[in-house]
């Protein structure tokens, strides 16, 4: 029986461990410690130039990203494979781009599984801006190319399997210095909606056009202290053949008991008054067994990301952004998403994992 389980168990001094239902992961929370207020980097308060433009990610630099593959404008129509010459007809307020510099590269699923190129796209988009594709090219492989042996290094950025949700503002609106970030807790609830609904639309896209896929990572890195090479708002997604251990133990457990994620997860946080939020479609609550302090987001609702309906999606996206408003721009944090594989038949709910980079590991 696992009415009765606990991941807890509570020392005579306070120090409560904890054990995480899912990795195993064993963690000590020592009295007092918790009680620390949380506290982001110091970051220096630069005067903003009128028309400064902070990063490679911000709108008026797009030309020095790869050609983008879909951008989402502000009544969340969504425009596909805008080519360079139509950059500027709309303003979007996320655009998806390919990562210049892939984790899994083109080439790796070309050689190992034959994946093609759309070989009408690049066509089309290295007619319209040839320029813009040299340069990109040259950025990243400090080389210039011509002709065939151009179109052969910039094949990925319209066929490749790692890319990057890019917000529109790099600071909050009417920022007076370099402290001022846009981050997710910044924007409103239906900018958020529309962010999240963008990303899982490009979840299913990229599981769409790489059939050799296994699996989608989704992610966001918040701050440098959080991996984040640019403090521009952004979310990543990497196609990956292999899910790796942890997954693959986890659908082991599903498969023993298709009722885990309640029993050990959502039950758990209710009896042990943990739940911070809820609404019709999504549960927050306080993470526990993990090595970072963790906030998680539940999905109520069956499926992959892209199977919830608009609403379900919304009610998911509520409960993050609450979340990132209430944890503040200034502490660094990885967002995580966790869902159910392709391949996979055993039922695993949608569930986004916030945590908090507040701690420095010693001694591990």
């Amino acid at each position: 029986m696992t009415q009765g389980f606990s991941p807890f168990t509570q020392m005579a001094d306070g120090t409560i461990k904890q054990i995480n239902p899912f990795s195993g992961t064993e963690v000590w929370t020592v009295p007092g410690r918790g009680d620390r207020p949380l506290q982001g980097p110091q970051v220096e308060k630069n005067p903003i130039e009128p028309g400064e433009h902070a990063c490679a990610f911000c709108w008026e630099r797009k030309l020095e990203t790869p050609p983008e593959k879909a951008r989402m404008l502000a009544d969340a129509t969504v425009l596909r494979n805008v080519l360079a010459d139509e950059l500027d007809a709309t303003v979007p307020e996320f655009r998806r781009i390919p990562n210049l510099f892939e984790i899994v590269t083109f080439d790796y699923w070309n050689a190992n599984y034959g994946l093609e190129v759309d070989e009408e796209l690049i066509n089309r988009y290295m007619a319209t801006r040839y320029e813009h594709v040299l340069s990109v090219v040259e950025a990243k492989t400090k080389k210039r190319f011509d002709g065939e042996e151009l179109k052969a290094h910039a094949r990925g950025f319209l066929s490749g399997g790692h890319d990057v949700i890019v917000a529109r503002r790099h600071f909050v609106e009417g920022a007076k210095d370099s402290s001022q970030l846009a981050s997710a807790g910044t924007l409103n609830a239906d900018e958020h909606a529309r962010f999240i609904a963008f990303t899982v639309d490009a979840m299913e896209d990229l599981y769409a056009k790489n059939t050799y896929a296994t699996y989608v990572v989704a992610f966001q890195n918040w701050l440098k202290p959080a991996g984040a090479s640019f403090g521009h708002l952004h979310k990543q997604l990497v196609a990956i053949d292999d899910r790796g251990r942890t997954l693959r133990n986890l659908e082991k457990l599903v498969l023993d008991n298709p009722s885990i994620f309640n029993e050990k997860g959502l039950d758990v946080a209710r009896r042990e008054d943990l739940v911070i939020a809820e609404n019709e479609h999504a549960v927050l609550f306080a993470g526990f067994g993990h090595r970072y302090p963790t906030l998680e987001v539940y999905s109520k609702n069956q499926g992959r990301p892209w199977e919830h309906t608009p609403e379900q999606i919304r009610g998911v996206s509520n409960l993050l952004h609450m979340a990132h408003r209430a944890i503040g721009a200034d502490v660094p944090c990885n967002e995580e998403w966790h869902h159910q594989p392709t391949e996979v038949e055993c039922a695993m709910p949608w569930r986004i994992n916030l945590k908090l980079r507040v701690s420095t590991f010693g001694g591990v």
